[in-house]
């Protein structure tokens, strides 16, 4: 399948011929980064004005959060970027028989 429509002409698509969710895994994998990395500084700013030890533990432990944080928002869209591919490329088997 082509490229040939921009995600707006996609959403609008009645066939369902262009999948809008291969487009935007993009900007979801973005807006996941963005919003854990905020997690990660509200838990560094919590601890910290907690007590000085509970900053120290929130100092090791937000990058743990953060990377799993990505690592599993990374793996869900894989996952479903697999079954898109899988839908796409068996349309396309289905188109040439």
């Amino acid at each position: 399948m082509t490229d040939t429509k921009g995600i707006i002409g996609s959403l609008f698509d009645l066939s369902f011929s262009e999948l809008v969710t291969t487009k935007l895994v993009k900007i979801f994998y973005v807006m996941a980064i963005f919003f854990s990395g905020l997690i990660s500084l509200a838990m560094l700013i919590g601890g910290f004005s907690d007590s000085f030890g509970s900053g120290l533990v929130a100092l090791v432990v937000s990058p743990i959060v953060f990377f799993a944080q990505i690592l599993f928002a990374r793996i869900g869209m894989e996952m479903t970027i697999a079954v898109f591919k899988i839908a796409e490329n068996t349309s396309r088997l289905v188109d040439k028989n």
